[in-house]
Parts: structure tokens; C-alpha cells; sequence
């Protein structure tokens, strides 16, 4: 494919930070591509480089090595008034709101809008649209201490979009938000995509954030990126040990280090209870209306452990998943196995990388 196809493509990216004592690995070989108009998650544990990698998206932080390229430019090779013009197409919302706290809601709004000279008029009227849209025409004169946590990062979207960017860069933007506020969040940031085809990049160490808005999902572990693809594919297939804390486990990042210090604990220490082959069924839409399970103990007239089910929301569509406990003998858990495979179910192994 042509660089066109992508709007953004990281290519071998790696990002050294020099400390007093040592050289840090940040990012290591770090290689993806956003489709324009994609809504893309880069997820991972804190310190695992996400915030980093978001950076060199726009230069803030130049990359080490390796190249990021934009709208097919390499941004590497763009001169600071070239680099200054692309970083207009790029906005950014995060966590802390970073709003100026002195100034209205509406002049929060005008500020970028203001610094590219345009009138004050013009600058108004167009924040006051810009407030519409994200549901706030009434709060144009309040003050950021006036307002929720939910309505700060709605005048914080408002602002960022005055720009008129072709990307959006949302680094843990919802994370200091409760739940109910954190899905308004991300229902307004899927409307401004669909309405705008606007791409937006989401950084988040919160799996439900992915689950909920994202078409594609980078899983980032010790600056390494260990697993991309579309979201669907990796709640069906997770590869990397990551990508089943996720999926499987259902563990956000943050959890990740504490459920392998917990496995370490015990590790060595003799299990009394007889472990059966473990596997792992997800259930697809065409899949979902038989009693499989129940159907394939009749078939084969053996029972199975069902060691864990649950349903996850994966862009508003319901998808099961169980952990199925085999029985002892190898050639019916291979005829087992098949079985679920040609019932349209996908099956994966889960007892490698999600109990090391």
C-alpha cells in the first residue's frame, strides 16, 4: 500500500531517555499504521511507554530513532515552520483538562482560535458552535472551576477541535472520570467521528475504553509493542501473554505486574487438585444461539468443567467467553476441540501464557 492509505505510520521507532545512572529503554522497534477516520487504542500499564509513543506522533518528543510519518510526510524531515503547520492538523485532549482556569469557557474555546489571528467575532461565533456540539451552549460564560469533570473535558474537546484537526490525540482522557461520565465521553467522541471523520487515537490503560470505542487496539508492554490488530480479532484470538491478562483474565495493565508477582508467589508450590487441558471458547454472533456446551456433552457423553464465563461489551455488540476445563484423554479433548471449531466458535489455549 501507498503511505496514503495510512494517515499516520510508525516505522521502527525507538526512544532512549539518558538518565544520571543509565540509559532508559522507552520504546523499543515500535512499528504500526492508523487508517484515516480510524478510532485506534494504544493500551498498557503505566510506565509501559504509551504516553511517550503519543508524543512522537506529533514530535513533541523526536523519536531516537526510526521514522513517524504523517499524511505520508516524514516528520523527520519537515523544517520547525513545516513541522509548526503539520502540528495545526494534530489536537490533543488529556487527563488533567488543561484548561485556563483565569478564562471563561467560551474564551477557553477561542484561545487557539485567537492565536491564529483570527476575529474575535469569528473566534466567537465559531466556539459557540464548537460548544453546541459538545452540549454546552449554556455554560459559555462560566468558569472552569464552575464545571464537573465531564464538562471540563467537553470544553477541552470543543477547544481542541477549533483547530479544525484531521487527528485527535487523547491521551488518558477519561481516567479521571467516573464511569457514567467516561461513557458520555467516549458517545461523544464516536458522534464527532462519524459526523467529522476525524481519526483519533486513544491512549488508555483502561480496557473497557477499548472494548467500548476503538476499531483497532496496540498493546504496549515494556516500551515493546506486543500485539495490533482490529479489537474483535484480539477478544477472539489474544496472542501475547498482554493481550490474555486482557482479554481472558480481564485485567487492566495496571494489574498486570501484580497478577504475575502473585503467580511468582506460588510458583513451585504443588497443586492439589488434578488440572485438566485448559481452552478457551469465544462466542460470535452465529455461534451464540446454541447450547453448545450442553450439545457437546450429549455428544460425547462426558462432562466438562466450566471453570469461567462471562459476557464483555466489545463495541456494543455482546460477546461471550468461557474457560472450559477437558477431560484427561488427548484424543477426545483433539475431537472436542474440533467439535467447537465447527460449531463457528473460536478456541484458544489458555494455559501458557496466562498462568506464567
Amino acid at each position: 500500500m501507498k503511505h496514503m492509505d495510512y494517515i499516520v505510520e510508525v516505522q521502527h521507532l525507538y526512544k532512549f531517555f539518558q538518565t544520571k545512572d543509565a540509559q532508559v529503554e522507552a520504546l523499543k522497534d515500535i512499528n504500526l499504521q492508523i487508517e484515516t477516520g480510524d478510532i485506534y487504542g494504544i493500551i498498557g500499564m503505566s510506565g509501559a511507554g504509551k504516553s511517550t509513543l503519543v508524543r512522537c506522533l506529533n514530535f513533541l518528543e523526536v523519536p531516537t530513532k526510526g521514522e513517524v510519518l504523517v499524511e505520508g510526510q516524514s516528520l523527520a524531515k519537515l523544517s520547525d515552520p513545516e513541522l509548526r503547520k503539520l502540528r495545526s492538523s494534530i489536537s490533543m485532549i488529556f487527563q488533567g483538562f488543561n484548561l485556563l482556569m483565569q478564562k471563561s469557557v467560551i474564551d477557553n474555546v477561542c484561545f487557539p482560535l485567537r492565536m491564529q489571528n483570527m476575529k474575535k467575532e469569528e473566534a466567537k461565533a465559531k466556539a459557540r458552535d464548537l460548544l453546541a456540539l459538545v452540549g454546552l451552549s449554556d455554560k459559555e460564560n462560566a468558569y472552569p472551576a464552575q464545571l464537573s469533570g465531564g464538562q471540563k473535558q467537553r470544553v477541552a474537546i470543543a477547544r481542541a477541535l477549533a483547530s479544525d484537526p484531521r487527528i485527535l490525540l487523547c491521551d488518558e482522557a477519561t481516567s479521571a472520570l467516573d464511569p457514567q461520565t467516561t461513557q458520555q465521553i467516549l458517545d461523544l467522541l464516536r458522534k464527532i467521528n462519524e459526523d467529522t471523520g476525524i481519526t483519533i487515537i486513544i491512549i488508555t490503560h483502561q480496557m473497557s475504553v477499548v472494548r467500548d470505542i476503538c476499531n483497532h487496539v496496540a498493546i504496549i508492554e515494556d516500551g515493546v509493542l506486543v500485539e495490533d490488530g482490529l479489537v474483535e480479532d484480539i477478544f477472539n484470538h489474544p496472542k501475547s501473554r498482554a493481550g490474555r491478562y486482557l482479554v481472558v483474565e480481564g485485567k487492566d495493565p495496571d494489574e498486570w505486574e501484580r497478577a504475575r508477582l502473585e503467580k511468582e508467589r506460588h510458583k513451585g508450590e504443588k497443586d492439589l487438585l488434578h488440572e485438566d487441558r485448559r481452552i478457551r471458547i469465544a462466542f460470535t454472533s452465529n455461534s451464540s444461539f446454541e447450547p453448545v456446551i450442553a450439545n457437546m456433552v450429549l455428544h460425547f457423553g462426558t462432562p466438562v468443567n466450566i471453570l469461567h464465563a462471562d459476557t464483555r461489551d466489545v463495541k456494543g455488540v455482546a460477546r461471550g467467553q468461557m474457560i472450559l476445563g477437558l477431560p484427561e484423554d488427548k484424543e477426545l479433548q483433539e475431537e472436542m476441540i474440533s467439535w467447537l471449531i465447527s460449531r463457528g466458535l473460536a478456541v484458544e489455549e489458555v494455559n501458557s501464557d496466562v498462568e506464567q
